[in-house]
């Protein structure tokens, strides 16, 4: 069992890393990679989908399984993963999970049609569950809580430049190459951030093996789900990370489709993944100053006029509103997640856990009906992620309604 942190030179007991602890800095840096490499794997296709659904003449609601797959076995995987992380601790599933789950997207470019690749799929997102389901509470438990806020939105904004170069890469390559060698260069990169990962990820010093039991993991998860802030928190990422997977799943036959495109101009609108690094780093600033309520209702707001914005049928005002949605998203997910590190002062990584579970079976589930909108016309498509984030913004208002009343809690 690994013990409480202590001050190396004086003995003296530390309650978690701060920017004056040589670890601190190694934590920053694993953070940023785990999620480079786990948002690269994680989203290995979606940049290539026009590309797969013509190779292997699919449509575009097949080709997108090759996404909602693998979050859809993440999302199975996210619950049991934080439970092992509770007897084997959590640096260790973090480091087994990244390396796993990149080494598998270098075999994609071997599969012989879509089948098998959404079958690979699957089992990635069964391997990539560690990092997610676990990085929450592993920075919850090691970085001193007045710092939590900054490291997290380091982290997320690891997971938004991880998705954009997962997307980058193999969507510009499309344009010199064939899928399947886009995908390996894209690979050969989460490889290397996941070493990194394994290699920086400092010790855990304040974690203490749990023994396993059904009925505390039970226990634990219901306590949770009865606590009626965490449970709205546990709606809002089913909520917006659905939306968020449909709009860019969607967004590049729409692209290419309808505006004329090239497939590896129509990647480079992955860029305004940054928008989400800039929003999710700056959210930590502005929940400091404005609380978490008022933070994750101000970004659904803005999220929904993002939206609206796509009805209008020219590229500058769906790039315009796609840009605006991007970084409200990251800014909400961001600022939720680490309320709910917060807000769960036990059986963190159940928690947690249920945070991720929610985020990537809305991911999953939502990515793939959104299709069936789609294919109704693109009108039909905007108007159903618009009236989805409008259901998040009444939650997050209800939270800051809460958060009047409950200071102390919101």
């Amino acid at each position: 069992m690994e013990t409480d942190r202590a001050d190396h030179t004086t003995g003296r007991r530390r309650d978690g890393l701060t920017p004056t602890d040589p670890l601190y800095r190694r934590a920053l840096i694993a953070a940023l990679c785990a999620g480079l490499a786990s948002f690269n794997a994680l989203y290995a296709t979606q940049a290539v989908l026009p590309a797969l659904s013509g190779a292997f003449h699919v449509s575009p609601t097949i080709a997108a399984l090759t996404v909602s797959a693998t979050t859809g076995a993440l999302a199975l995987t996210v619950l049991p993963a934080g439970v092992i992380s509770e007897r084997f601790g959590r640096r260790k599933v973090i480091q087994i999970s990244a390396l796993a789950a990149t080494v598998l997207s270098l075999l994609l470019c071997l599969m012989p049609n879509i089948q098998s690749i959404i079958a690979l799929r699957f089992v990635q997102g069964i391997a990539v569950a560690g990092v997610p389901a676990v990085v929450m509470t592993y920075l919850a438990e090691e970085i001193d809580g007045r710092y939590l806020p900054r490291v997290m939105g380091f982290y997320i904004s690891g997971t938004t430049l991880g998705g954009l170069l997962g997307r980058l890469i193999p969507g510009i390559a499309l344009d010199f190459t064939s899928w399947r060698y886009a995908v390996l260069l894209s690979a050969g990169f989460a490889v290397l951030m996941a070493i990194i990962t394994a290699t920086v990820i400092p010790p855990q010093h304040t974690f203490e093996a749990k023994k396993i039991t059904w009925r505390h993991e039970l226990t634990a998860i219901g306590s949770h789900l009865r606590n009626p802030v965490l449970l709205r928190l546990f709606a809002l990422p089913f909520l917006l990370m659905g939306t968020f997977v449909s709009l860019y799943n969607y967004l590049g036959f729409r692209l290419i489709n309808d505006f004329g495109l090239p497939a590896s101009l129509a990647a480079l609108t992955f860029v305004m993944y940054l928008s989400g690094t800039w929003s999710s780093a700056r959210a930590g600033a502005l929940v400091s100053k404005w609380g978490r309520s008022r933070v994750v209702a101000g970004a659904c707001f803005v999220g929904v006029v993002g939206l609206v914005l796509l009805f209008i049928p020219t590229l500058p005002s769906t790039l315009v509103g796609c840009l605006a949605f991007t970084a409200a998203f990251f800014a909400a997910h961001s600022a939720a997640s680490a309320w709910v590190g917060e807000l769960a002062t036990h059986d963190r990584a159940e928690a947690s856990s249920l945070y991720v579970f929610s985020y990537y079976i809305g991911s999953s589930l939502m990515g793939w009906i959104s299709g069936y909108f789609f294919h109704a016309g693109w009108p039909i498509f905007v108007a159903w992620i618009v009236v989805v984030i409008g259901v998040s913004l009444v939650i997050a208002l209800s939270l800051f309604k809460q958060g009047k009343s409950r200071k102390k809690v919101v």
